[in-house]
C-alpha cells in the first residue's frame, strides 16, 4: 500500500531541489515521482528532450538529477533512449557488465517535443518493443520557447501563434489524444495520471511503467502559469479540477485492458477548470458562451467513450 510519507523517508529524491524551473510549474513534481519510484538498488538512465526540463535542469556543469542524464533534440527522446537500451542489452550479453546489475531507462519529454517534434521517434521506440518508459509531461504547449501552440494544447487557447481576438477564437483544432494514440501501438502498459493532486495515482502507474518488461507510455498533465496564466498557488487546484471536471481522466491500459484509476462523485462542469486560466478568459465574455458549450461536449464525448471502453475491457 502506496504511503506518501514512507515513501519520501525511504527514498531519497533522484530529482533535487535546485533546479530553475518556475514556481507554480507541474513538471517537478512529475519528474520528483516518478524517479521516487524507482527501487533504491536500481540505477536509472534519463533522456530529455529539449524543453522546459531540460533547459532547466541540466545547465551544465550543473544537474539536478542524482542517475545519469543524456540531453537530447527536440525530436529524438524516443530514439536515444531506445539506442541506450540497446547498447546496454548488448554490454550485457558480451559479459562487459554484471549481471546484478539493474539499470533502467526513462525519456522525459514535454508535448512539443512528444505530440508534436519526437512523435516519430516515439513511436517508432514503442513499435521496436524497447524495455524502457517514456514519460510526457504535457503542458499544453510550447511553453520553453514562448507560448506557441501545440497539437496538445486545447481548442479555444489563446497562445502566441492562436491569439484570441476578432478575427481567431484562439487555437480552433481540437486537443490531439497522444494516449489513444500510444494504446494502438499494443504496448503492454499505457496510462494517463496527474503530477500534483493525487501522488498515489502517479507513483503507482510509474512503478508499473518502470518495472513492466518492454515498452511503456506515461502521460501526465502538467499545468505552466505562464502559459496557462494562473496564479503560482493555484497549481493544486488547477490540477484538482482538471479530473474533476473529467477534462483529464485518469486511466491505465493493461495489455490492451483499459481500467478507470479514478471516477468523481459528481462530475464538475468544465468552466470551473477554464475560469481560473488566463489563456480561457475570452470563452467567458458576452457572446462567447457556445465556446464553452463546444468545450462541454467534446469533454463529455471523450468521456463517454473512454467509459464505454472501460466497460467493454470488463466485459471481456
Amino acid at each position: 500500500m502506496y504511503n506518501l510519507k514512507e515513501v519520501i523517508a525511504e527514498k531519497p529524491s533522484r530529482f533535487t531541489a535546485g533546479h530553475r524551473m518556475c514556481a507554480g510549474c507541474g513538471a517537478p513534481p512529475v519528474a520528483r515521482m516518478v524517479m521516487r519510484a524507482l527501487k533504491k538498488e536500481d540505477h536509472a538512465v534519463v533522456a530529455g528532450a529539449t524543453g522546459c526540463m531540460e533547459v532547466s535542469t541540466f545547465i551544465y556543469p550543473y544537474t539536478a538529477w542524482t542517475d545519469s542524464f543524456i540531453h537530447t533534440a527536440f525530436e529524438c527522446a524516443g530514439a536515444t533512449c531506445s539506442g541506450v537500451e540497446a547498447a546496454y542489452k548488448s554490454l550485457k550479453k558480451q559479459g562487459k557488465l554484471p549481471e546484478d546489475e539493474h539499470t533502467k531507462f526513462i525519456a522525459f519529454g514535454g508535448d512539443g517535443g512528444t505530440y508534436d517534434i519526437g512523435l516519430q521517434s516515439l513511436s517508432g521506440a514503442m513499435e521496436r518493443g524497447h524495455d524502457m518508459t517514456y514519460v510526457c509531461y504535457d503542458n499544453g504547449a510550447y511553453m520553453n520557447t514562448g507560448i506557441q501552440r501545440s497539437s496538445a494544447t486545447p481548442r479555444f487557447a489563446d497562445t502566441t501563434t492562436t491569439p484570441a481576438g476578432k478575427v481567431i477564437p484562439g487555437k480552433t483544432q481540437s486537443r490531439k489524444d497522444l494516449t489513444e494514440i500510444m494504446v494502438s501501438h499494443h504496448l503492454p502498459y499505457v496510462a494517463q495520471t496527474i503530477g500534483v493532486k493525487n501522488f498515489n495515482d502517479l507513483y503507482a502507474k510509474a512503478e508499473k511503467a518502470i518495472y513492466t518488461k518492454g515498452a511503456c507510455f506515461l502521460n501526465v498533465l502538467a499545468p505552466c502559469p505562464r502559459g496557462w496564466g494562473y496564479s503560482t498557488d493555484m497549481l493544486m487546484e488547477i490540477n484538482r479540477l482538471a479530473v474533476e471536471t473529467c477534462y483529464w481522466p485518469l486511466y491505465e491500459v493493461e495489455n490492451g485492458v483499459y481500467r478507470m484509476t479514478y471516477i468523481p462523485s459528481k462530475k464538475l462542469p468544465i468552466e470551473e477548470f477554464l475560469k481560473l486560466q488566463k489563456r480561457f478568459a475570452h470563452m467567458f465574455k458576452p457572446g462567447n458562451e457556445w465556446m464553452i458549450e463546444e468545450f462541454q461536449k467534446e469533454v463529455d464525448t471523450r468521456w463517454d467513450e473512454l467509459l464505454k471502453k472501460c466497460e467493454m475491457s470488463k466485459l471481456n
